[in-house]
This record gives C-alpha cells, structure tokens and sequence, in this order.
C-alpha cells in the first residue's frame, strides 16, 4: 500500500483576525504548506477542505471552488462538513485519495471565520451540530452538554474541578512558546478554580475559545516525495472514523465516547501500532473533560483514568506521554473547521523538530491526532509516524 507522506504545513495564527475574509485565511495557510513542502501549486490533484459553519458566519456556502480560487489552485475542491472534526475527516479523505493511487499530491485543511459573530450567535452557530428537535430546542448548547458529560463521568469514576484545572494549566503553560497560539499566557489551578462558571461544573478556563484560523497540509505519495526529491519525514500510516448516535440522551453512556475508541482502534490496526506506542499526541480538547475522555478512547489512559493524568504529570511535557504541546483547543484557539488539519500541522512539526516543543519529544517516533465533531458523535483519528 502506497506511504502518505507529509510534505508541508501551514497555519496561520488563531485568534480574532478583525475583518479578513475567511478565503484570505485559508490563502495564508495554503502559501504556507506550499511554500514549506517546496512544490508547485500547478502539480496539486486536489484540494480537500473543512469549514462547518461558514453559511451563518459568513453567508458564505460552496466554500471550497472558492478557497481553491484564493489559494491560486487550478483543481478538483471539496468541502466536507463534520462539525468541528470537519478539517479531520477532509485529511482522512486525503489519504484515502493517494492510497487508492487517484492523486500524488493533495492539499488538505479547513477554515473557519468565528469572531464575525457575537458569543450569542457563535454559541447558535455551534449548537446546529446537536440534535435540532430533541436537544437545541430545549436549550441545549454545547457547554451544556458537556457539563452533562463531565457531572455523569464525576459520578461514575470519581474527580472534580482541580482535576480538570490542572489540565488548563499544562495546556496554557504549552501554548507559551507557540507562535500560532490565540493565548500565550500561563494560568494557575486557583485561576482556574476561581474562574466564572459557564456551566457547572466547568468554568471559564475548561472551555476553548472562539476563534478565527486555518490550516493547510500537502500530502504526498512515497513515490512522488522521492522521485520530486521531496523533504518528507512524517507520513499517516494509519485513519479511522467512528461515529455514535447525535444526542446524548440517546445514547448508552456519555462518560465515555465509543465514536473516538472506534475510530483509533481502526487507526490502530491500519498503522500497526498499539495505544503503548504512542510518543505524544493532540487531542480535541474542547473542554477539559473532553482531554479526559479522548485519552481513555485513545488507551492512552485507562477508564476511569484520564482524569488524573494532567494532576499525575503523565501527559505534561515531561510526562510518559505528552498530549497537547501546542496548547490544545483550550489555549491555542479552536476555529472549529480548521482545528483537525491544524493538530496535524502541530504533530508533524513536533516529530520534525521544529516545533518550539519539540524538544520534549526529541526522541518520538509516533504521534497521534483526536478530532471530534460535537458531543462526538463522529471522531477521526490518524496516526503519524517518522518514516525513513
């Protein structure tokens, strides 16, 4: 089977970026992965694209002709639309297309334009990714529903707010050093406990903020990097997509998320690796209680577990396994439908040695991406590894 390679990346910085058009973002991101891949915009196959929300913050709908356009591409585009894991599924896409030998070189990514709206109507926005009938007619919004999520694992495994302040704080504390990061700024656990609430039992500093950004990634074929001298020491060796039922109140348990267990043992299993393998990963930390939960789906935590291992130190810096060195969702921003191409970009950074955090995986071999679409209802996972 053909090797996916990782040939460039691009990002620009999250956060509010005042009245730039979402196409001028993702133009940005796009010159970037071009640029850092060292290829010609002309020989691109495809260009596979996230934005979920682009309709109602920017009245703007058949996005991806349109961010072909503005990233100076001359192909086939597509936008793929899976709430926040929206970037995550277009990259899955991506592979799927060099694997089945139907592209050699495919930019993959997303965009979105958040700050155009008030809290008010970015917390609509992002509500249309719950169930409309049973769920946002009642009032449900996403801090909601993940307080839910976090009040039912507190009952049934145990922890509490300090856990999840500790987790706040490794994230803030990684996102210092990175360039692209919307808050570049330490916290406290008592800044985090003291907080205002947003949803008991989370407060401010468990949840992400809004945020505009994009994302860009050149994949190639093993074939094409090497006969086009291509620099590409990161490829995806493994994808899987999970999905679970929309609303929470229908499904068996929501202290736990099968959609992102399913999607990384497929991931898993088409890689070769297993959870121990696992050098440092990114994960959809929308909310602290969410970091949680895709660390007990990912192995990388037992169940009933993760909500220790921030406080225990197994996922700082310096732990056995660091999650989230480019500070998470929760400190470098989480412009919904770019989020998954961007933890992409930040692990094949890392596993180069370019990242500023790179010298806490100086030895990493294998990395690992969570993406999550709302209450994860859909999750997509890839697995990167330093090939030779």
């Amino acid at each position: 089977m053909t090797t996916v390679r990782v040939a460039g990346v691009g990002l620009t910085p999250f956060g509010d970026h005042g009245d730039r058009a979402g196409r001028d973002l993702f133009a940005e991101a796009a010159a970037a992965a071009i640029d850092d891949a060292g290829i010609d915009r002309g020989a691109i196959d495809r260009l596979d694209y996230g934005n979920f929300m682009g309709a109602l913050a920017e009245k703007q709908g058949h996005q991806a002709p349109l961010m072909a356009e503005a990233a100076g591409l001359d192909c086939p585009a597509t936008r793929y639309e899976e709430a926040c894991a929206s970037a995550g599924v277009a990259v899955k896409a991506a592979v799927e297309a060099i694997r089945a030998g139907t592209a050699d070189l495919v930019i993959a990514g997303g965009m979105e334009r958040m700050t155009s709206l008030d809290t008010g109507a970015v917390t609509d926005a992002l509500s249309i990714a719950a169930d409309e009938l049973y769920e946002v007619r009642a009032g449900m919004t996403f801090p909601s529903a993940y307080a839910l999520m976090a009040q039912a694992y507190f009952d049934r495994f145990g922890g509490g707010r300090e856990d999840l302040a500790h987790i706040a704080v490794k994230n803030h504390a990684n996102a210092v050093p990175n360039e692209y990061a919307q808050y570049q700024r330490e916290i406290t656990v008592d800044d985090a406990l003291d907080a205002p609430p947003v949803a008991e039992p989370l407060h401010l500093y468990d949840a992400c903020p809004i945020t505009d950004g994009a994302s860009a990634i050149v994949l190639t074929s093993d074939e094409y990097a090497a006969t086009h001298d291509l620099d590409a020491p990161v490829a995806i060796t493994g994808v899987g997509q999970g999905g679970d039922r929309l609303a929470l109140q229908d499904r068996d348990a929501i202290a736990e998320t099968p959609a992102a267990t399913a999607a990384a043992e497929t991931a898993y299993a088409d890689s070769g690796i297993t959870a121990a393998d696992i050098d440092v990963a990114e994960v959809h930390d929308c909310f602290t209680i969410a970091e949680v939960m895709a660390l007990e789906s990912l192995g990388i935590a037992d169940s009933g577990e993760g909500i220790l291992a921030a406080r225990d130190g197994i996922t700082t810096p310096d732990g056995d396994c660091p999650v989230n060195l480019s500070g998470g969702l929760k400190a470098k921003g989480h412009p919904v439908g770019a989020t998954g191409g961007s933890q992409i970009a930040e692990l094949t950074r890392l596993l180069r040695g370019d990242h500023p955090n790179s010298e806490y995986v100086a030895n990493a071999t294998t990395g690992v991406a969570h993406n999550a679409g709302g209450t994860v209802a859909s999750a997509v996972v890839h697995v990167l590894e330093v090939a030779e």
